[in-house]
């Protein structure tokens, strides 16, 4: 079989745990291939196998059983846009703190191995957004799982975001900036600016104001069968765009819209996986502080 890894910068507390990883999958007879951004971080811990080989992300990856990743809800993030619409099956595996994708922990590493071994998960399907923009501004990767934002940059005044709905005038949003998820990014950025929780297969958008200079102004839910297009005011000429970590600097000339993908990005979920589980971890739900 062949397994994609990729990975972030770790500490020498995670490399005996990474070296297991990767023993085990060769002890399978497995081809191990490794995103060329964690190949240097692997050869600095003397982690680096000759027989690995190493990937670009313009490469196609058709042809990998599964993409795992090391790391937390950030390094998976990664992962998608290094396979976009090549359907490759994506396994987290949490070596950080959170993480509400990379839902699998350390200690379930042996269960979630054999597994993988043995073909035993099924796959959640997560839909993803598209940008349109011009100019062009993220290139071959105009999609994200988490979210699009719209935010001023650096400590200048808060900025106007006029925002349509299939062309029809929704608000001008006067705030820090605004925030398009969808259910699988409502536990990202949306949700720490009060944005609602929304289950991954509801089929919305999220569109939640950054620190709204209007109070009443609140997150809205709408369906993902539209199209929401922007423009953006301010005393600042230039503006931050983000699709998940990537971010580029705009100025107010630019044309911006966002619908759904016409892909969807495949996680995988093992047997004990389950979302509601998840929420109630990550979340702290049911738990009193005072016990």
């Amino acid at each position: 079989m062949n397994i994609g890894i990729h990975g972030k910068v770790f500490d020498s507390d995670n490399r005996a745990f990474i070296r297991h990883v990767l023993d085990t999958l060769s002890s399978w007879g497995a081809k191990i291939f490794i995103s060329s951004a964690y190949c240097g971080i692997l050869q600095k811990h003397d982690l680096m196998n000759d027989s690995f080989i190493y990937f670009e992300k313009e490469d196609d990856l058709g042809h990998l059983k599964l993409l795992m990743t090391l790391g937390g809800d950030g390094t998976l993030l990664e992962a998608v846009a290094q396979i976009g619409n090549s359907n490759v099956p994506i396994l987290g595996i949490n070596t950080g703190r959170l993480g509400f994708l990379a839902t699998t922990a350390k200690d379930d590493i042996e269960s979630a191995l054999d597994c993988i071994k043995r073909d035993s998960y099924t796959y959640d399907e997560r839909a993803l957004l598209h940008l349109d923009s011009d100019p062009n501004v993220f290139g071959s990767i105009p999609f994200a799982l988490n979210d699009f934002t719209i935010l001023k940059k650096d400590s200048s005044s808060m900025i106007v975001v006029n925002t349509y709905i299939n062309g029809e005038f929704l608000n001008s949003y006067w705030a820090d900036g605004i925030i398009v998820a969808t259910p699988t990014g409502s536990t990202g950025y949306s949700i720490s600016c009060g944005g609602p929780l929304v289950l991954p297969q509801s089929n919305n958008f999220i569109i939640t104001p950054v620190s709204p200079h209007n109070l009443t102004v609140r997150p809205m839910v709408v369906s993902d069968s539209i199209e929401l297009t922007f423009t953006i005011e301010g005393r600042s000429k230039t503006f931050l765009i983000s699709l998940d970590s990537r971010f580029e600097t705009v100025d107010e000339s630019i044309k911006l819209a966002v619908r759904k993908e016409d892909f969807k990005v495949r996680l995988i979920k093992l047997s004990d996986s389950n979302y509601f589980k998840t929420l109630r971890q990550k979340l702290n739900w049911g738990l009193d502080a005072r016990n």
